[in-house]
């Protein structure tokens, strides 16, 4: 994704334990001298426990930096350059070699690991890219030692945990970083103009009705306006919610939610409420400068693309969650640690410090990446982050709440596979308007009959019985 591109990120905070002690009973009478008892000194043993464990910071959960040295080699994607300085000011006997090989880093990340040789010690991989490496035992599970990453987990959403795992979910092949919620970005000065709902909380309540997007979808058509870019978007949002295949290689796409999602898809592009234009596109872009094109579905990544195109637009776009109560995450990377890195302990150090640190999160604040570590996303200084291009909207409370209504999914080796053969056939029942239950089920039947020999194999490849 380009989230990074322009975008979508920053940690670190004390986390505590709060615990409520039990009391004994009402207090002794005044004329009783209370006894000791070996639960009093349980109970100062507990509040010792308690004041220890309050003390306790997520700092002290990182790798010793006085005992690592020596040199790593980073590959990215994104902009590593001022988090590395910032890394090394920090672990002065630890050189840290940044090298941005920019979209490329997955094709030439893929050739490295299948030779044996040549791969980085550390490497930025894009989510939609990761399945790639997740066989074939070229990446260190992090779950296991020198790593040990398993502390962290419950420091990040279940959503952004679970996608950076092996196909059976037992191995942690990814560090959580960034996350990418779906969000609906709009033009609000138009809503205003046609007399829409244009606040961003008014709206996101109104959008949950079918009936009332299609509306909105309506007076924007009247006004030779489309209310977004794809079409066929809602059931593919929903298609994402819940991802391709589970950790036993069940299909996840068949459910009377998708074929709702699909129903209303297909009455949308019946008032052709899409113009089917990307906004990277010459066309798409034309469309956004004109005020023709009010509506587009991206990651939160997308404020920054939209302000990029459209920079003379600032003030007049707002942000807000996705229609029909669709929570799904469009985008996010992580970074993973080939097992060919001949540094792993210096590796996961920058890793760990690079996710994990609130001095990291501040520089990746400047390039406004969302964080997907809540005891960052909790401090004041980046909660309270606004958007002059969304009007001084806050937008990071916006997205991080959306964040946290994304349901966990898995990645797969073979969602690239069922791709095509999913969109074959929401297709087919777009243009044809055939009945939606039927065509989930028939989407379902052809992905178990063309894709048979590539889940067998992956299942017993990953141990899945």
């Amino acid at each position: 994704m380009k989230k990074l591109f322009s975008t979508s990120l920053i940690l670190l905070i004390a986390f505590a334990l709060v615990i409520t002690a039990c009391g004994t009973g009402g207090a002794p009478a005044a004329t009783e001298k209370p006894e000791t008892t070996d639960s009093t000194t349980t109970d100062n043993a507990a509040t010792n426990e308690v004041a220890a464990e309050e003390e306790t910071n997520i700092n002290d959960f990182m790798i010793n930096k006085d005992n690592l040295s020596g040199e790593i080699t980073v590959w990215t994607f994104v902009e590593l350059k001022h988090v590395a300085e910032a890394f090394m000011k920090q672990f002065p006997n630890i050189k840290v070699k940044v090298v941005n090989v920019g979209w490329e880093v997955h094709d030439k990340l893929a050739t490295t690991l299948a030779a044996g040789s040549g791969a980085p010690d550390v490497a930025v991989v894009e989510q939609g890219q990761f399945p790639r490496y997740v066989t074939g035992d070229v990446l260190e599970d992090l779950l296991q030692p020198p790593f040990d990453a398993g502390k962290y987990e419950d420091y990040v959403s279940e959503y952004n945990w679970n996608r950076w795992k092996s196909v059976d979910g037992t191995k942690l092949f990814g560090m959580p970083w960034d996350v990418a919620p779906g969000v609906f970005f709009y033009r609000a000065d138009i809503y205003e103009q046609l007399g829409l709902p244009s606040d961003p909380v008014e709206l996101a309540e109104y959008m949950q009705d079918t009936e009332n997007v299609l509306t909105i979808a309506q007076t924007l058509k009247a006004d030779d306006k489309y209310f977004m870019e794809w079409g066929d978007g809602p059931v593919h949002w929903g298609g994402d919610e819940v991802g391709y295949f589970d950790t036993q290689m069940n299909w996840t796409r068949n459910s009377d939610r998708l074929v709702e999602l699909l129903d209303i898809t297909k009455r949308g592009e019946q008032i052709q409420w899409a113009p089917y234009k990307s906004v990277w596109s010459d066309e798409g872009k034309a469309m956004l400068k004109k005020g023709e094109l009010t509506g587009v579905v991206l990651g939160n990544w997308g404020a920054a693309t939209l302000k990029d195109i459209v920079p003379e637009q600032k003030g007049k776009w707002r942000a807000t969650s996705m229609p029909f109560g669709v929570h799904a995450g469009i985008g996010g990377s992580t970074f993973v640690i080939p097992k060919q890195s001949k540094n792993k302990e210096a590796a996961w150090a920058f890793v760990e410090w690079t996710n994990v640190s609130e001095d990291a999160w501040k520089v990746w604040l400047e390039s406004d990446t969302l964080s997907g570590w809540e005891h960052i996303q909790e401090m004041d200084w980046y909660i309270n982050h606004t958007n002059e291009f969304l009007g001084g909207q806050e937008d990071f409370k916006l997205y991080l709440e959306l964040e946290k209504q994304i349901p966990a999914r898995t990645l797969n080796p073979l969602d690239g596979k069922a791709w095509p053969i999913w969109l074959e056939g929401i297709q087919e029942a777009i243009k044809k308007n055939l009945d939606s239950k039927a065509i989930i089920q028939q989407i379902d039947e052809n992905i178990q009959k063309k894709l048979k020999p590539d889940i067998d194999k992956l299942k017993q490849e990953a141990g899945i019985q």
